[in-house]
């Protein structure tokens, strides 16, 4: 008998059916999770990290629960991932029915409905009234790289534009793509050439109104690389990793025009910001812009792996026959899932649900910000939201605060996630399926672990 087998009757059930409560019944890990981990450092290398200390054995609603029956408040989802909640009941259902049926052909080899299913889905959701099309992949960061690819081969350029603050993968592209040296990029180069860095406009810390930030970055782009030169510029609507950084107003409408007028593909990376994680479907409704294309994954298919690449058809088929694919791309249960993850999206209420989310957050965190201004700025829309730390006398960024915080809060069973720069920022990514009521003890967990942080420590 297996290990699973034998824990079988004894594992509880995921999905809505946990109890929606924060319980630890050990410190963190117990010793059931403590002996997992042992076998993980024994077995995995030390370069895959984590971040909480449990091994999970449940998911569903607003909590994780792990091996010795601790109940946490999920205020990550898995980097928002589980937007729809871990094990919905719609996303299991279509996993299970489609596993019974098969499980893999190749979409490269022997075509099926769903993967054309997910791809019309996708052309009807994501923003811009003209025809699309769309391909399946595994990974946000080899969506990234599949963009850059068509925008390539559409324009028969070669330079890409990204931004300071910008997060885009793990991949050698992607990494050269991404801002960021620790952890991902440090001691991993040589990276792709012909990637340059753009500033991107960040309210907080510069100050600039968006037509300001525009027109700094449109000088850069002209000046270092030149128009004729680039073949794409990518962008997060809302910076993910570089710490939720929202745009000034005007700011990405200002780039897509200067793209527009250059023959440059505006690459969206929704990779985060997609699939209602922001009260809209995706984050660039909330700009106004339409992106040339744009590429998605984490919130896709409550889970499961799978990534798009979406776009105006004539790009989109620039490549050549077999220039676009992949062994598992569009694999048959992750786009039986997607389809009932944006099903839950459209039918449930979600999307008002993450509106609802982000109010209680930002009143939350702003009664928090009033007693203590080391939490100096409150940014974000619907379920990603973002508390930025700082020095309260010099505005500099706080990581030793943020990390403790963050810790404290994980020990008291609140899955907390950091990000930034700078180190100095906690991302709130619940889970949509979360109640209030987890949501303002997760929120009271917190304040209790920031108030508890001596100042000037």
């Amino acid at each position: 008998m297996t290990t699973i087998d034998a824990q079988a009757d004894t594992l509880p059930l995921g999905g809505p059916s946990l109890p929606q409560e924060r319980r630890l019944v050990t410190e963190l890990p117990g010793p059931r999770s403590a002996e997992i981990l042992a076998r993980k450092a024994s077995a995995v290398p030390a370069g895959v990290g984590h971040t909480v200390p449990v091994a999970a054995v449940a998911a569903g609603g607003g909590v994780v629960v792990d091996a010795d029956g601790n109940s946490l408040i999920d205020l990550g989802s898995g980097i928002a991932v589980t937007t729809v909640g871990s094990a919905h009941p719609k996303v299991a259902a279509a996993i299970t029915a489609q596993a019974a049926q098969f499980t893999h052909t190749c979409f490269m080899i022997s075509p099926y409905e769903s993967y054309v299913e997910v791809a019309e889905a996708l052309n009807r959701l994501t923003p811009g009234a003209f025809a699309k099309k769309t391909a399946l992949f595994n990974s946000g960061a080899e969506a990234v790289e599949n963009a850059i690819k068509i925008a390539r081969k559409h324009t028969g350029r070669q330079a890409v534009v990204a931004f300071d603050h910008g997060y885009h993968g793990r991949t050698n592209l992607t990494m050269a793509l991404t801002a960021k040296a620790m952890p991902y990029k440090s001691g991993f180069g040589p990276f792709a050439p012909e990637v340059y860095r753009a500033q991107a406009s960040y309210p907080f810390r510069d100050g600039l109104s968006g037509a300001e930030a525009a027109a700094r970055t449109i000088l850069q782009l002209e000046k270092q690389i030149g128009a004729d030169n680039l073949a794409a510029v990518i962008i997060e609507p809302i910076q993910g990793e570089g710490g939720f950084i929202v745009p000034a107003d005007g700011y990405l409408p200002a780039i897509v025009e200067w793209c527009r007028a250059n023959g440059v593909v505006f690459i969206a990376d929704e990779v985060q910001t997609g699939f209602g994680r922001t009260g809209a479907m995706f984050a660039s409704e909330i700009f106004g812009i339409e992106p040339d294309l744009i590429t998605t994954a984490k919130g896709i298919a409550g889970g499961m792996p799978l990534a798009a690449v979406t776009g105006r058809a004539e790009i989109m088929d620039a490549s050549h026959s077999g220039g676009l694919g992949g062994t598992y791309g569009g694999n048959p249960v992750a786009c039986a899932a997607a389809l009932a993850a944006i099903d839950a999206y459209e039918t449930e209420g979600l999307l008002e649900r993450a509106a609802e989310i982000g109010t209680l957050l930002k009143d939350r965190l702003a009664a928090i910000q009033a007693a203590d201004p080391r939490l100096g700025d409150i940014r974000g829309h619907g379920a990603m939201i973002a508390a930025e730390f700082v020095d309260p006398a010099t505005g500099a960024p706080d990581a030793a605060l943020t990390g403790a915080v963050a810790k404290a809060a994980i020990a008291q069973g609140v899955i907390v996630l950091t990000c930034g720069t700078f180190g100095n920022v906690i991302r709130f990514l619940p889970p949509l399926t979360i109640g209030d009521d987890l949501l303002n003890e997760g929120l009271d967990v917190i304040a209790a672990a920031l108030a508890a942080y001596p100042a000037g420590a």
